[in-house]
């Protein structure tokens, strides 16, 4: 039988998840530009990584765990790594690095951020797959 969750205890699990992936995310993100103040936005893109990798790990487990994974999915999927990842600063970023001038870096940082945070998701899933014995 699948949980069921009301909206207001939805909005909820997705509001505390989302608030400590947010700020999750500054830290982090904040902490890689200090320590590696480029040109080239690595705070984002790292957090994006981690982010995707997470998801796809929290997708897997949650198939794996069968129905009742609702509340779940809310506090860590979209609240926890939707709050964690960040695809409109990401889009920002590759606007700013594009208008300064750097063209091949602009494209370089969306492709590079698509296909990286598609093969961590992918990845995701296969690691927690591999954790329990699955596929």
């Amino acid at each position: 039988m699948t949980a069921t969750v009301s909206p207001l205890l939805g909005m909820l699990l997705v509001g505390l998840g989302g608030g400590i992936g947010a700020a999750a995310r500054f830290w982090l993100a904040d902490s890689i530009r200090a320590r590696r103040p480029t040109g080239f936005p690595w705070g984002t893109w790292i957090v994006n990584v981690l982010g995707s990798l997470l998801i796809g790990a929290v997708a897997g487990w949650l198939v794996l765990a069968g129905p009742g994974g609702e509340p779940w999915r809310l506090l860590l999927a979209t609240g926890l790594c939707g709050g964690f990842t960040t695809f409109s600063t990401a889009t920002v970023e590759t606007v700013t690095i594009f208008r300064g001038g750097r063209h091949v870096a602009a494209v370089l940082h969306a492709l590079s951020t698509l296909a990286v945070t598609v093969l961590a998701v992918v990845g995701g899933i296969a690691l927690v797959g591999a954790a329990v014995g699955g596929s």
